[in-house]
């Protein structure tokens, strides 16, 4: 592995980041299970220092954790889909549980406009799929599209 440059955009006004900071944010989204001895010398710092860095951004909620990518394809779900959910009247709470209860939806956002809820949902199958969507039915209206591809995979802001 070669050092990690600097970023070229580093964020000023509300941000408490600093340039090395965005330096092992930057090492980390690459790769967060690099190890603090590693994470140092791409950093160009001692291990101490940025076990202490690192510490700081945990504890300023910046670095909420450290995660696993999953090609959800690879283990069985073909169909990804954002699913587009409005709960009708005096609804909104119990679709919100309906939706946290369900392990298939691996992500949902509350949003702004007509549709408060906005989902990511993994299936084996279409029938499958609808099973899900069928469970929704009776509280709320849902709009689904099925994923094709991703443009842009998750990423760092700019910092």
């Amino acid at each position: 592995m070669t050092k990690v440059k600097s970023p070229r955009h580093l964020q000023s006004g509300n941000s408490t980041l600093d340039e090395t900071d965005a330096r092992i944010l930057a090492a980390l989204d690459s790769d967060a299970r690099l190890s603090m001895s590693e994470l140092a010398r791409l950093v160009g710092m001692s291990a101490p220092s940025v076990s202490e860095r690192v510490r700081r951004l945990e504890a300023g909620g910046v670095v909420r954790g450290f995660t696993v990518d999953v090609d959800t394809r690879a283990i069985g779900y073909e169909i990804r889909a954002m699913v587009r959910i409005r709960p009708l009247p005096g609804k909104l709470h119990l679709v919100e549980k309906l939706i946290q209860e369900q392990p298939k939806f691996v992500e949902c956002d509350k949003i702004t406009g007509d549709d408060p809820f906005l989902a990511r949902l993994v299936v084996h199958s279409i029938e499958q799929m609808d099973d899900v969507l069928e469970s929704l039915s009776e509280h709320a209206v849902t709009s689904t599209a099925v994923i094709k591809g991703t443009s842009v995979k998750r990423r760092l802001p700019p910092l």
